[in-house]
């Protein structure tokens, strides 16, 4: 009897360790805000990312079965070498070789802006992949079948119930979950941060430095702070591109001021993002800078700092294109260009 009793509760405790076993504590992920960087502006705590809300963020971004065709995926478009741009293409490309109207914009530090999409189409993080995933010409998901394959997946079972604490697989906690991994994705570790924050690899050049000044008085009124992007609207004199007539800004909200005006991009790894413009019509740092020395078109939406006193664009001599395009290089983010976390494999 003494044995039976021994071995009924050595079978006991075998068993509650197996379930213990079983259940896994979804642990907190550290986000800092870099000393050099303005506040957030996603409101993290209504989402904070776990290491398992960041897995499925990252497992629902590379899966192509968000897709219609099962192969366009979120990360088919954004290429983390490329800074999370389809680097080459003047158009994101998608289901049934559909190609876009605008060129594919980069992902990185998403946490900190107020609004999304070259027009701001949308003001939440968490709501932003609705517009790629239900496009018809991009990835024509449905997220009725979406949720069902999701609901169908073992991986995704077991990812839903460990990210989340009702572990239901919803459209809902999809989209926190993309949230999650693109709120982490982050570049903030160029020489240019570690000059500002005074750290070691963050020693300029003196032709880096005659960059940086020219672009303090040239450039930072709409590239402003260290993300390089003040978040604004703006007509920086593209001429109209006949074939597509992107009206912008004005798309969204119908008031006519905001005609042909878009999205100020950052510059952050801008060497690795090429081609450029909402439309990609330049392939090259030298080409846009080009641009804002002879090529600006006056409109009646014209940014007033490209049209100062009737002399249209910004002047720039050879010299200071060259130190200019040496500074923008120095944004480059490499620890961010190739940063495991971040990669599909």
């Amino acid at each position: 009897m003494y044995k039976l009793i021994l071995l009924f509760l050595f079978l006991t405790l075998l068993s509650s360790c197996s379930d213990q076993d079983d259940v896994y504590i979804n642990k907190p992920l550290d986000f800092e805000v870099p000393s050099n960087f303005p506040d957030l502006a996603y409101n993290i705590a209504l989402n904070p990312p776990t290491e398992k809300g960041f897995e499925l963020g990252k497992k629902l971004f590379y899966d192509g079965r968000l897709s219609s065709d099962g192969l366009v995926s979120c990360g088919f478009c954004h290429i983390q070498e490329n800074a999370f741009t389809h680097h080459g293409h003047t158009f994101s490309h998608g289901v049934g070789d559909n190609i876009g109207t605008r060129n594919t914009p980069p992902i990185q530090n998403l946490g900190y802006q107020t609004a999304f999409m070259y027009d701001g189409a949308t003001t939440h993080l968490d709501l932003q992949p609705i517009i790629p995933l239900t496009s018809a010409i991009e990835m024509n998901g449905n997220l009725t079948a979406i949720v069902a394959m999701m609901k169908a997946d073992k991986t995704y079972q077991k990812l839903f119930q460990q990210a989340f604490t009702d572990g239901t697989i919803n459209t809902e906690n999809m989209l926190k979950a993309l949230s999650q991994f693109m709120l982490m994705v982050t570049s903030s570790n160029s020489k240019f941060d570690k000059y500002r924050r005074t750290e070691t690899g963050g020693t300029l050049t003196s032709e880096e430095l005659a960059g940086y000044a020219l672009f303090n008085s040239k450039c930072a009124s709409c590239h402003a702070t260290d993300l390089m992007t003040d978040n604004s609207y703006r007509n920086n004199g593209l001429g109209v591109n006949p074939q597509i007539k992107d009206v912008g800004r004005f798309r969204m909200t119908q008031v006519a001021t905001d005609y042909y005006k878009f999205k100020v991009p950052s510059l952050r790894n801008v060497q690795k993002t090429a081609p450029y413009m909402h439309d990609g019509r330049f392939g090259t740092l030298e080409s846009v800078l080009n641009h804002y020395v002879s090529g600006v078109v006056n409109n009646a939406t014209l940014d007033p700092i490209l049209n100062q006193n009737g002399n249209l664009g910004i002047p720039l001599s050879d010299i200071e294109k060259t130190q200019l395009i040496v500074f923008l290089k120095t944004l480059t983010d490499n620890q961010y260009l190739t940063d495991k976390r971040f990669s599909e494999y």
